[in-house]
């Protein structure tokens, strides 16, 4: 899979540490819901960092279009969210993976679950099965520490037939919600999810933990484990 120049179009904040870029990658071919892309960064030095980044939309060949949380301490991801430019240059290959993806001519209904910056791939998924006219069902549920930590805020609470959205809210939830904070619950993914006899496929993406517990709770309800997907990532050593 080889590299390929990419040049920053576009850039937008979506919370206080994080930001989406729109990338022209000259030759990239289009990728499906739920694939990632390896981005890498080179000092003037010659020093080189790698990593991966979820895709937040798909179906466009030479574009790549990646939101990035800001890590504290992190090498890379600070600086593509505080620093980087629109007209900066840099190199992308992917797009990468064919198991955590979603694909317009699935029929079944879908439950996304998403961790924090999980979100990105599933709204990839939401966002290809609203460009391909899909009438497959969707069910969101998404757990973010706070309404300001949301990505897609704006996007997400705009009418979408098919696509129902549950928020979690784990540290501060906001005024008049009818759940208190707390971390994601069996309830929660119940109540927001598919009762399992409807053979859902699930997307499971975000912190290590958090993924593990998910689908731990979907398993607890009877959901079928192999038709359970997960991806989740951690810092990076």
């Amino acid at each position: 899979m080889p590299w390929r120049r990419a040049v920053v179009l576009a850039r937008r904040t979506e919370t206080a540490t994080a930001a989406t870029l729109l990338l022209h990658v000259e030759g990239q071919p289009a990728a499906t819901a739920g694939q990632r892309v390896e981005i890498r960064l080179t000092a003037e030095d010659g020093y080189t960092a790698d990593r991966e980044y979820s895709l937040a939309r798909a179906g466009e060949p030479d574009r790549a279009e990646i939101t990035v949380q800001a890590i504290d301490g992190g090498e890379v991801s600070p600086f593509l969210v505080d620093e980087l430019e629109i007209g900066s240059e840099l190199q992308v290959r992917g797009p990468i993976g064919g198991w955590f993806v979603w694909r317009p001519d699935q029929t079944e209904p879908v439950l996304l679950v998403a961790g924090g910056s999980g979100i990105v791939p599933l709204m990839a998924m939401v966002r290809a099965r609203r460009e391909a006219g899909s009438k497959a069902p969707f069910r969101l549920v998404y757990s973010v520490r706070s309404r300001e930590e949301m990505f897609y805020r704006s996007e997400l609470r705009m009418p979408d037939p098919g696509v129902d959205v549950t928020e979690v809210y784990t540290r501060e939830a906001p005024e008049g919600s009818r759940r208190p904070a707390g971390r994601l619950t069996v309830a929660d993914v119940n109540t927001g999810g598919w009762p399992p006899d409807f053979a859902p496929t699930a997307y499971i993406c975000g912190p290590t933990g958090f993924v593990e517990s998910a689908a731990d709770m979907l398993l607890a309800l009877g959901h079928d484990a192999r038709r359970i997907r997960t991806e989740r990532f951690g810092p990076t050593s």
